[in-house]
């Protein structure tokens, strides 16, 4: 017997000039992220590369090197390259900026395959009825979303627990040339309690949370934990009327089909939901996955 249920997508950006995964496998990654090419470990990625290590290492720029399951280091062919550079993202509706860097684990402040998600975000409040759209990121990192939402005409609340990159998220605010992002340096959970019993609604909401985490007190956040009970309170923020929602996450145990059961359990009015796995496409040949989505909207007629 065959069950119908909401059909599992493959979704990969389709705007990305300024970025390019070039290949992946050995478990790590040649990209490129504007003129810089860097090699990045890659847990996903367990076959073998499809170009040659010749090839790799004539092509790099900047390599990480690990050191432990925390912290490496970055290893450049010139010295004189930069640890700080910037990016653009363009679709059909915004564009923004992004300053790079390079931190202490591997990460250089962006998540490219993430641009699938601002498409449906721009593509959502340029939709909306509503004349100033609220959207909410939560676990809002460098601000990516933050910054679609706000360059597509919403009025935006970025949320992440850590300064630092709040801090970040501002200075890609300011480069993309926007202004008037809330910015509030919280634990996720907190946060959307505390709106709640204010009474707030918002048209958007992002969710991208990490397997494991801390808020800036201590609190404590595993994703398998707390995922019911964030979907449960969040869902009641939602406008009625007029609204979208987006849950991303990356952690090796989900899968779309638990995504859906989450969305489905905490708000068993959805429509249009959307559910599926985003990819990076290299352009050697591989596809390099990168986490299970749920999305969906609502707009006023």
């Amino acid at each position: 017997m065959i069950l119908a249920t909401t059909n599992i997508q493959l979704l990969t950006p389709q705007h990305w000039k300024d970025y390019e995964l070039i290949d992946c496998g050995d478990f790590e990654k040649l990209e490129r992220f504007g003129d810089l090419i860097l090699i990045r470990p890659e847990p996903q990625a367990v076959w073998p590369k499809a170009s040659s290590d010749a090839e790799w290492n004539k092509r790099y720029h900047i390599k990480f090197k690990g050191r432990s399951a925390t912290s490496g280091e970055w290893l450049k062919k010139n010295p004189k390259i930069q640890d700080r550079w910037h990016i653009q993202y363009k679709n059909d509706d915004v564009a923004i900026k992004f300053r790079l860097g390079l931190t202490s684990f591997k990460h250089v402040g962006i998540f490219p395959e993430q641009a699938v998600n601002w498409d449906y975000i721009s593509e959502s409040v340029r939709s909306f009825k509503t004349e100033k759209p609220k959207v909410l990121n939560l676990f809002a990192y460098t601000g990516g979303a933050s910054l679609i939402a706000k360059a597509a005409g919403a009025d935006t609340t970025h949320v992440d627990s850590i300064k630092q990159v709040v801090t970040w998220a501002n200075e890609n605010m300011e480069i993309s040339n926007l202004d008037n992002i809330r910015w509030v340096v919280e634990d996720a959970l907190k946060f959307v309690k505390r709106e709640l019993k204010r009474g707030n609604t918002y048209n958007g909401i992002i969710l991208d949370p990490p397997a494991y985490g801390h808020g800036p007190k201590g609190e404590k956040w595993k994703l398998e934990d707390h995922i019911m009970e964030m979907m449960t309170e969040v869902v009641q923020l939602l406008d009625p009327q007029e609204h979208f929602l987006i849950l991303n996450t990356y952690s090796l145990g989900f899968s779309s089909v638990i995504v859906e059961n989450l969305i489905k359990t905490a708000f068993p009015k959805v429509e249009n939901l959307e559910i599926g796995e985003l990819f990076l496409q290299a352009t050697a040949g591989p596809k390099l996955p990168l986490g299970v989505f749920g999305k969906f909207r609502k707009i006023a007629r």
